[in-house]
């Protein structure tokens, strides 16, 4: 069946919603449509239901076709752990971690497991549509290449070039792709668009029609900003803002260097009686902050230490210290207790950690990984919501005999004597409306009746419609094959 990729003149210039919102258009449409990105580098993963781990947009992205999350959606998910190594995981499993350099050499033998998901996606729906990562100018990447022409070339799909006119030198962008890029790669782009445009278009006219003369490629459009994109769950770590919202119950998050999972926040932010401050590195916390989350890391020993140097530690105690609370969710649960050990390295060089001592656990790295998704019972609220684990290692000690939840009737998380401080190694359990109410209302907060992922749904109709607004979206369709 048809399918068409949309790549980026580089990174976070909006492909991922892009595809979001034209998943959305193609289901208006009446089609089986389904998301596709070849390789994704994110922290950032969902949970299928068989136990696999995909990239975060695409799981937005199938809720915008309607279908069920399937690792298929993208069979190579990298999980940075340093500045110069990563987790590897395919098709949902984690491979093995590789430097950088190692996985440059492993990169070509995973052309065959990306294939092969593609080609089940193709047979299943009517249309995928393929999101491209980083940019295809990276020419010293083109050899082994598995995300942006290399995919391409192999799967013969044709390409639209998505250009950030945010970003400033859009016409650079897009004329500066094409002349690098080899010739049979240019010639597989179809045409390009512009995306994240502020003012008023009209205003870009003679520059749309000069990166159509220069490149000889057509135009599908010039994509206005998007002003609800706050709504969606972001992927992209350097997405990660304070929310809008300027509630009264304020809750401060901090921004490890290694933050996974950070979505958990989004439908905090939404909540109109609450105020989500990220704590960026450098920053002291603030003094009014009524609960501190400490969020998930793909390296909680490297994070303990980024936290230190931050004098976060100190901060956080003093908080503690003036009848404040903390939430720590999975790599932040262990960072709460008395140490974190990693005999076999599994996160970055083997030895152990002091933890920052709020929560009488201990935490040790090993065993296999728990992917899953989970009904859990909050033991405090006697109250059932719906999660997900993703993490390794396993946590010991006597705060555990207060459990945050239960999972099939075994204790989850623990809970400090004094109420005040409790960590847990569930995902999403915020995305559960009635569940997030009664959380807020418990630690002081005012809560809504905010129905997430109805908003959720609504957003990706509104942007959907904002892409029919401004873009040739049948053009850009009918280009598929």
């Amino acid at each position: 069946m048809p399918a068409i990729m949309i790549q980026g003149t580089g990174s976070n210039v909006g492909k991922s919603m892009l595809v979001a919102g034209l998943c959305r258009a193609a289901r208006h449409r009446g089609l089986s449509v389904a998301p596709f990105k070849p390789q994704n580098m994110s922290n950032n993963a969902a949970v299928t239901a068989e136990g696999g781990e995909i990239g975060r947009a695409q799981a937005l992205q199938a809720m915008a076709c309607g279908v069920t999350l399937h690792t298929d959606m993208n069979p190579v998910l990298l999980k940075p752990e340093t500045d110069v190594g990563a987790q590897v995981i395919v098709q949902g499993k984690r491979l093995t971690t590789a430097m950088a350099l190692e996985y440059s050499k492993l990169k070509p033998t995973l052309m065959s497991a990306v294939q092969d998901s593609f080609a089940r996606l193709r047979a299943q729906h009517d249309l995928v549509i393929v999101e491209g990562a980083g940019s295809p100018a990276e020419i010293n990447l083109r050899k082994g290449d598995i995300a942006n022409m290399g995919f391409a070339e192999a799967a013969d799909v044709p390409v639209v070039l998505c250009g950030d006119i945010d970003r400033g030198g859009v016409i650079a962008q897009i004329v500066g792709t094409q002349a690098v890029l080899p010739k049979a790669d240019a010639a597989r782009i179809g045409g390009f668009l512009v995306n994240k445009f502020r003012g008023d278009p009209t205003l870009f006219e003679d520059g749309y029609r000069e990166i159509e003369a220069r490149t000889g490629w057509r135009g599908y459009g010039v994509a206005p900003w998007f002003p609800e994109a706050w709504r969606l769950p972001a992927e992209d770590a350097l997405d990660i803002a304070d929310s809008p919202v300027q509630g009264a119950f304020h809750i401060v998050c901090l921004q490890l260097s290694r933050i996974a999972n950070f979505d958990d926040l989004d439908p905090l932010t939404q909540e109109p009686g609450v105020r989500v401050t990220m704590l960026e590195p450098g920053q002291v916390l603030q003094v009014d902050a009524d609960l501190v989350i400490i969020p998930g890391s793909k390296s909680t020993r490297g994070d303990l230490d980024f936290l230190r140097r931050q004098g976060w530690d100190v901060d956080l105690l003093a908080h503690h210290r003036r009848g404040g609370r903390v939430l720590g969710i999975c790599g932040g649960y262990q960072m709460l207790g008395r140490n974190v050990s990693d005999p076999e390295g599994i996160e970055g060089p083997p030895g152990d950690s002091p933890g920052l001592g709020l929560l009488d656990i201990e935490t040790v790295m090993g065993g296999d990984k728990s992917v899953t998704q989970v009904d859990a019972h909050h033991v405090g609220l006697d109250l059932p919501f719906a999660g997900y684990e993703i993490h390794i290692g396993r946590s010991y000690g006597s705060d555990r005999a207060r459990p945050f939840a239960r999972v099939d009737g075994v204790a989850e998380g623990a809970v400090s004597a004094d109420g005040r401080v409790a960590g847990s190694y569930l995902h999403g359990m915020f995305d559960d409306d009635r569940f997030r109410a009664t959380w807020l209302n418990s630690n002081g907060a005012d809560a809504s009746d905010l129905g997430y992922q109805a908003m959720v749904e609504r957003t990706l109709d509104e942007l959907a419609a904002h892409l029919e607004t401004h873009l040739d979206v049948a053009g850009l369709l009918a280009l598929a094959r």
